[in-house]
């Protein structure tokens, strides 16, 4: 007989849970990018659960089990996070975080930032000398592949499904002349540090020319739960008008979600476009709206 749902939870090991949260956001991608065009009109149950090509209940109970609360409070907290006007009240206490070498507050976890600007030559060489070992892992937001170095986590990438080769040769691509050494084994455990409450800091690395690295920086002074425009996010860098400078280097951001470029937003507070696609811009932003509410 089937196990009651909370019971089969309470033994599951983390990794197992990582790896449900994983295949719950596949089935749910489709619904996800559904939302992310029309959650400013608030559709219904029944319309979003036709989108996904689901029974109203099958959805709403797989949604709920990935997102932790129901599709209309998720809904609800994407509205509350593109609404939130408060990002300058906090910017003294977030600057003293960065001072420290921390992320800012309310986030998965506390980071350990190391800043690895290069020269443009260096950039010019993509990764040569350097060592990376790399793997596959299960996220709440899909399988990712996880890039590593010695000194700490430098590339996170999200594949869609089938989409493995994809996503290494867009990773591949920012260091093609390092060293890849396949490890799922160390990317499991690194998944598992980022996403499941690991009992240290996490070491990221940050690896890219000088004004990449600043821009990188400043997306970190957005808050879980609340989104910055790109323009606010420029002059954080200290190039209040390279807007297409800035665009690019977000762009180019290897670290998707540890290093938030999911929270910057067009002027008008739209869901503009994201490197790993809209649906899951919409999925890690109403789930870091949803933690930042329970957390209040």
């Amino acid at each position: 007989m089937p196990l009651d749902s909370e019971i089969a939870e309470t033994i599951l090991s983390p990794l197992q849970k990582l790896e449900t949260r994983s295949q719950d956001y596949v089935r749910m991608a489709q619904a996800l990018d559904w939302l992310a065009q029309r959650w400013l009109d608030r559709p219904s149950l029944d319309d979003a659960a036709d989108a996904a090509g689901l029974s109203p209940f099958h959805f709403q109970r797989t949604f709920t089990r990935w997102a932790g609360v129901s599709p209309k409070t998720f809904m609800a907290a994407i509205a509350h996070a593109e609404a939130r006007k408060s990002l300058d009240a906090g910017a003294s206490v977030l600057d003293a975080a960065f001072d420290a070498g921390l992320s800012g507050p309310s986030r998965l976890h506390d980071l350990f930032i190391a800043h690895e600007a290069v020269t443009p030559g260096e950039a010019r060489r993509r990764g040569e000398g350097l060592e990376l070992t790399w793997g596959w892992a299960p996220t709440p937001f899909g399988k990712a592949l996880f890039a590593m170095t010695p000194r700490g986590l430098a590339g996170l990438g999200f594949a869609e499904a089938d989409g493995e080769a994809a996503a290494f040769a867009d990773m591949h691509r920012r260091f093609p002349a390092a060293n890849w050494v396949r490890d799922d084994q160390a990317a499991a455990a690194m998944a598992l540090h980022a996403f499941a409450g690991g009992e240290s800091p996490l070491p990221v690395v940050l690896i890219g020319p000088p004004f990449h690295v600043q821009v990188w920086k400043a997306l970190l002074r957005i808050p879980a739960g609340e989104t910055a425009t790109y323009g606010q996010v420029a002059a954080w860098a200290g190039k209040p008008k390279a807007f297409q400078a800035t665009g690019a280097a977000i762009g180019a951001n290897p670290l998707a979600l540890l290093i938030p470029c999911h929270r910057a937003i067009a002027k008008d507070g739209r869901l503009t476009g994201y490197h790993w696609g809209l649906a899951r811009k919409a999925a890690i932003l109403g789930s870091e709206a949803v933690a930042a509410a329970r957390a209040a």
